[in-house]
């Protein structure tokens, strides 16, 4: 029996938080639909139920097969998940008096409880809910409760089955990974074994079983994701991976050259490919962020079936997605949420491209695959890269695309960007980037109107890019860039600081 842990996911958009969570323990896990229960349920130790936006009380409410799971693993509910345990098992759920929805804290802990242990009175929580549980289900015993929630955990006895009404895997329930440790640590006695150095381990077994001596191009670009997975590819098979480095036409200024040189100088055996006329052909007159998206994600599928058959015997192709591409692309793994926007390395390849799909990250956050990198070995500085989006400049040209609008933004970026680094600034922010806006403002340069267009500069801190906060930059920097870039780029008279987080705003503006 492996030391996992099963996320029955039922559409709440904390569930990947949960995952994270439980992967800061050091603890493997994975999300699985409501209503697609793996069979292997002997590889999971612990299952855990997320949070829904539906209610138990509704005649459409995910309902899910809990006769293999309950009473024979540990079983922990979350919001959704608690009341479920509650109405379908002889409890209450009702509409609440009020909407449940943000801080409160616990006004009652019961006491030797060691799935509270370090958990105490005026615990901050988070709610999100509209139901409540008015009475527990058969064996229910309540072990929390705060001022207006009098069921806000409760065990069933002579079971380790747990619930809790509030959310411990958001920021905001100050000991909730606490709490998910008691569970799944003291009372699922799960190991704490999945660690970089482990899974660098265990991925490179797979891929050495899956690949064996076929070949694999890789597509490098530029950033931490396609690089750890070139590096882990190059551990497992060694001279059998050829990457291919793209010049879209997209990438930032003089970035396909630096970085070309960079990944001959670790060892990779790499090839770049200068196709940036092709993809600013296929964007022509496109301003749609999607049908952009898409025109890049078949730009970059075509070139590599043309590279692809310029390698003998060619058998796979590997990609640097990782988790949370897939989650915004789909949905964590087919499961309720909503898409939320298309990526153009997610979703398999076309039939008459002849190539299988290998993607080593694909179930890393960020950070996850930052500190795999740094098991690996690799530098420092290009671990500490921010991310750049595949698509690349495209998503931040809002409109359509011309080769004079990439060089401008080209141009805005590298200010924006050298100047971070110059003052110590880029390693305090997560995601940096200039965004190209489709609007033209008067101005007046020297004694001259101008009627220019507008940049807007964008600066956020975050863990995985699932939730991201704006970065208050110091005004005098702003100041000095935004001067900057008006009097050394053409086209553009006027500089903007986006102001917004994620959610609701997303990190890239399309």
């Amino acid at each position: 029996m492996q030391n996992n842990v099963l996320i029955l996911d039922f559409g709440s958009q904390y569930t990947q938080l949960i995952a994270r969570r439980v992967r800061e323990l050091n603890i493997y896990c994975e999300i699985h639909p409501f209503n697609k229960i793996p069979s292997n349920l002997d590889a999971f130790k612990a299952v855990v139920l997320s949070g829904s936006p539906s209610s138990v009380r509704a005649e459409t409410a995910p309902k899910v097969d809990l006769s293999n799971i309950r009473g024979k693993k540990p079983l922990l509910g979350v919001c959704y998940g608690a009341q479920y345990l509650a109405h379908f098992h002889g409890g209450e759920v009702a509409p609440s008096n009020i909407r449940e929805y943000g801080r409160a804290n616990l006004s009652f802990v019961k006491e030797n409880e060691v799935f509270l242990e370090g958990v105490g009175q005026g615990s901050q929580v988070w709610m999100s809910h509209s139901d409540t549980i008015k009475s527990l289900p058969e064996g229910g015993v309540k072990l929390a409760s705060t001022h207006d929630v009098e069921n806000a955990a409760y065990k069933i006895e002579g079971e380790t089955t747990y619930a809790i009404q509030f959310h411990p895997e958001v920021y905001h329930s100050t000991d909730g990974k606490q709490l998910l440790e008691n569970f799944l640590v003291k009372i699922a006695k799960v190991a704490q074994e999945w660690t970089p150095n482990s899974f660098v381990d265990t991925t490179v077994d797979e891929l050495k079983n899956k690949i064996g001596t076929e070949k694999v191009i890789l597509g490098l670009s530029g950033g931490v994701d396609s690089t750890v997975a070139a590096v882990l590819l190059h551990k497992a098979i060694g001279d059998h991976l050829q990457c291919i480095f793209v010049n879209n036409g997209l990438l930032r200024k003089d970035e396909f050259d630096s970085v070309l040189k960079q990944y001959h100088g670790m060892g990779l055996n790499v090839k770049g490919v200068d196709a940036s006329a092709r993809f600013l052909n296929a964007l022509k007159g496109e301003s749609d962020p999607e049908r952009k998206r898409k025109a890049i994600g078949k730009a970059f599928v075509d070139v590599f079936d043309d590279e692809s058959k310029l390698i003998d015997d060619a058998k796979w192709l590997a990609q640097g997605t990782i988790y949370p591409d897939v989650i915004e692309s789909v949905s964590a793994t087919g499961g309720p949420s909503a898409t939320i926007k298309s990526h153009h390395n997610v979703g398999g390849l076309p039939d008459y491209m002849m190539l299988k799909v290998v993607e080593p990250l694909r179930a890393l956050f960020k950070d996850e695959v930052r500190r795999v990198g740094k098991s690996l070995g690799i530098d420092a500085e290009l671990l500490g890269r921010h991310p750049f989006p595949g698509p690349g400049l495209a998503i931040r040209i809002l409109g359509d695309i011309t080769a004079e609008k990439v060089a401008i933004l080209q141009e805005v970026d590298a200010i924006f960007i050298n100047g971070l680094r110059e003052h110590g600034l880029y390693d305090k922010v997560w995601q940096a980037g200039a965004i190209l806006l489709p609007v033209n403002s008067v101005g007046v340069m020297g004694d001259e109107r101008t009627y220019e267009k507008v940049v807007a500069l964008r600066a956020v801190e975050s863990t995985d890019g699932m939730t991201a906060d704006w970065v208050n930059l110091p005004y005098e920097f702003l100041q000095k860039i935004s001067n900057k870039i008006i009097n050394n780029v053409k086209g553009v008279n006027r500089v903007v600081y986006d102001i917004s987080s994620k959610p609701p705003a997303t990190i890239e503006w399309e």
